[in-house]
């Protein structure tokens, strides 16, 4: 699968993926740590039958790499929702998320000792740029609470990607191998939230029911919208892996950067409706802020 293939899975899955993600917490803003569970189990279980063929295959690179790359991935997730606990708005936060693309550009030249041509110089400095006043347009509020983690943040998840470039010229090329132990290892963490993500499967069973189209089952509609969710992440994240084989890092993280955009794009369209229809504007700020919070911190911490 060349490049170009991937960044189609991406741009498709990604996107579409929103808007179910959108109509999940519309219903149910905290569903966060089920929606996330459920990612992880369908990836990791995909994985271990069509990739490890059931566990018996070794993995090509050494398994320490992966921890080492999860625990990345652990503690830039849990800076990014610490930054939260702050009240930072949304289209802020995502200002400072989008410089990942500088970030990883600077870090690629300190680490890698890169030399990018004046265009791609260009490049990242106007997608940046349209990033941030696109972002800043939308702001409703300005806070100024502590901007420090959110930075250590964006520069380790530069780090991660830049790790993970390595990795594949050391080792080859297993965008498959490295999709499944990324998802599995951490498994283990969601024992800590298994009370949240039963009772939200019991809020799902309890949701409206409704008429599978094709299949003609009778399903929840709740579980109907989380079975897409995890099928469109899947096409989504499977295309970044793929993209990460292919690409530099830097490639991939312009390309996850202008997915973050039309994400948003898709997000506020999607929302609008119910922005509409509330009658009070808080509360449909706030359900759009949640929602925006899983699209970035659930889907696209991990793509990057």
């Amino acid at each position: 699968m060349g490049p170009g293939f991937a960044i189609v899975l991406v741009f498709v899955g990604c996107c579409s993926n929103v808007v179910s993600l959108e109509l999940l917490v519309r219903q149910f803003p905290g569903c966060g740590n089920i929606v996330t569970f459920a990612q992880f189990v369908f990836i990791a279980l995909e994985g271990f039958i069509f990739e490890t063929n059931f566990g018996r295959k070794k993995p090509a690179i050494p398994l320490r790499n992966y921890v080492i790359m999860v625990t990345m991935f652990f503690t830039v997730s849990v800076i990014n929702n610490y930054a939260l606990n702050f009240n930072i708005a949304m289209p802020l936060h995502m200002i400072f998320r989008s410089g990942s693309l500088i970030a990883n550009m600077i870090l690629g030249i300190i680490i890698l000792k890169k030399r990018y041509s004046a265009s791609k110089y260009l490049s990242v400095a106007l997608i940046s740029a349209g990033i941030f006043i696109c972002t800043i347009m939308s702001a409703r509020q300005m806070v100024s609470p502590l901007y420090w983690h959110v930075d250590l943040a964006l520069l380790m998840s530069a780090r991660m990607g830049i790790f993970q470039e390595t990795l594949y010229k050391q080792y080859g090329k297993h965008s498959k191998e490295a999709l499944f132990y990324n998802h599995c290892l951490p498994l283990p963490g969601f024992l800590l939230l298994s009370t949240d993500i039963y009772n939200h499967c019991v809020y799902f069973s309890h949701s409206t029911p409704t008429v599978v189209p094709v299949v003609g089952l009778t399903m929840p509609i709740m579980w109907l919208y989380l079975l897409i969710n995890v099928i469109t992440q899947y096409v989504c994240i499977r295309g970044v892996f793929i993209l990460t084989t292919e690409c530099t890092s830097l490639t991939v993280t312009l390309v996850v950067t202008l997915r973050k955009f039309l994400s948003l794009i898709f997000s506020i369209i999607s929302m609008r409706a119910a922005l509409e229809e509330d009658e009070d504007e808080e509360e449909g700020w706030s359900i759009r802020k949640t929602a925006t919070v899983l699209d970035l911190e659930i889907v696209v911490d991990y793509l990057q």
